[in-house]
């Protein structure tokens, strides 16, 4: 008997994804760990894997298809010896019969059964303002020069495919809209709030916004809207620091090893939030959450967006350590291979964009998160030193705090803290 493949839960918060690519085709044998498709959650791209063996029956989900609802069937796998004529269809796949119950009595004539269900050809649907069409024939259109809205998807519930287009001519403009079927619903008028922006009429691209992009547009929405931030800002000397490093880097080069700068400040943070722990909090609406450990969320820019994977118990974790799992996170986020509980969780930020050249920029904070740190670039200033002008290697730090958990005095010690290690980085290490 076949086996229903569905859209599975990829983390515990996530209710529907896109169906981003097919890793298989239909007729494909597949085991148990094999890859089978990849599908984009609000959070990143994750490979699904096959739990079953068995023989890739029919695909009812083509690739590229938003908002596919976690539980929904996308694929039946055929055990040995059945064919994929054999197999019985899916339930969400069979088609509802038409209510055999005597009409109500209404002065308007009943529209017959056979012409409610009369299978015509209309323009492929839109979801927003995308029309719905298979990769392979975007691509088609692309090449002919072929404008999809003008064309009617034969492929499942409208969708256009490879053949629709093939047959199109070039340049061919928008189809007039066909003549709402009889007993069609009118199409829902989006809210003003919703309308899309006016694009000036300047040579431009337009890409989709990925599940991702919406989610980093929504929580940063909501976080500047929902907290309020207060911001403190410290200049800190990091020529202890940099010396430190390359007498660690040269030890530990038969290693492997190389220690980043980052990977110090993020140790440093891990400490001095335990050394501040009226920072190291969460805020819910009737609770104070107070984390007894440190697991510093680390900004890392993907191809996709910004995600922040997660050094755990970045307070008493080794430098060494630090690294290795810094390095291996952020190479694996910009392949789109964490995993959900290496990027969710975490008890404050840290985003460094001092590799940019940026002197000192405020950071959003990640709900539920209480605070982020913001590094700036380390560069040569006058300092004075010893009493006397000299020069030395600055950096710029800010903390983004959410004042409803902490107050801007406790804001103030911890930015004291993380100042005092990093310009004396052997009492982070000790």
């Amino acid at each position: 008997m076949s086996i229903e493949i569905k859209m599975p839960a990829l983390s515990p918060t996530m209710e529907e994804g896109t169906l981003a690519k097919w890793l298989v085709k239909e007729g494909d044998i597949v085991k148990s760990g094999d890859l089978m498709a990849e599908i984009e959650t609000d959070k990143a791209t994750m490979e699904f894997e096959a739990v079953d063996e068995g023989t890739i029956g029919k695909i009812l989900v083509a690739e590229g298809t938003d908002n596919v609802k976690v539980g929904t069937v996308i694929a039946t796998l055929l055990a040995e010896g059945e064919s994929a004529d054999s197999a019985p269809a899916p339930k969400a796949a069979a088609p509802k019969e038409e209510p055999k119950a005597e009409a109500p009595k209404s002065e308007a004539a009943p529209v017959p059964a056979a012409e409610a269900a009369k299978p015509a050809a209309a323009l492929a649907p839109a979801s927003g303002d995308r029309v719905k069409a298979s990769p392979l024939a975007r691509r088609i259109a692309a090449e002919k020069g072929v404008e999809l809205s003008a064309l009617a998807g034969s492929g499942p519930n409208g969708r256009i495919v490879k053949a629709d287009v093939e047959g199109a001519k070039p340049g061919a403009a928008p189809a007039a809209a066909a003549p709402a079927a009889e007993g069609a619903a009118p199409a829902a008028t989006a809210p003003a709030s919703a309308k899309p922006a006016v694009v000036p009429d300047i040579p431009h691209t337009a890409e989709k916004l990925s599940n991702i992009r919406k989610t980093i547009a929504r929580r940063l929405t909501e976080s500047k809207q929902t907290v309020p931030h207060i911001y403190l800002t410290v200049d800190i000397r990091l020529d202890k620091l940099l010396k430190l490093r390359s007498e660690f880097n040269a030890a530990l080069e038969a290693r492997g090893v190389k220690l980043s700068v980052n990977d110090l400040l993020i140790k440093a943070l891990g400490v001095s939030l335990m050394q501040v722990p009226k920072c190291n909090v969460m805020f819910t609406p009737d609770q104070l959450i107070t984390f007894q450990r440190a697991d510093i969320s680390v900004a890392v820019s993907t191809p996709s967006g910004l995600i922040t994977p997660i050094i755990a118990e970045a307070d008493t974790k080794g430098l060494a350590a630090i690294s290795e799992q810094m390095k291996d996170l952020a190479t694996r986020a910009r392949d789109n291979k964490l995993k959900p509980e290496e990027y969710q969780g975490g008890t404050a930020s840290l985003s460094n964009m001092g590799m940019f050249g940026i002197k000192q920029f405020e950071a959003v904070i990640n709900p539920p998160q209480g605070m982020i740190m913001a590094i700036g670039a380390g560069e040569k200033r006058p300092w004075i030193i010893d009493d006397a002008l000299g020069v030395a290697t600055i950096m710029s730090a800010t903390g983004s705090f959410d004042h409803r958990a902490i107050d801007g005095a406790d804001g103030a010690q911890l930015m004291q803290a993380f100042k005092a290690l990093v310009e004396n980085p052997l009492g982070m290490v000790a």
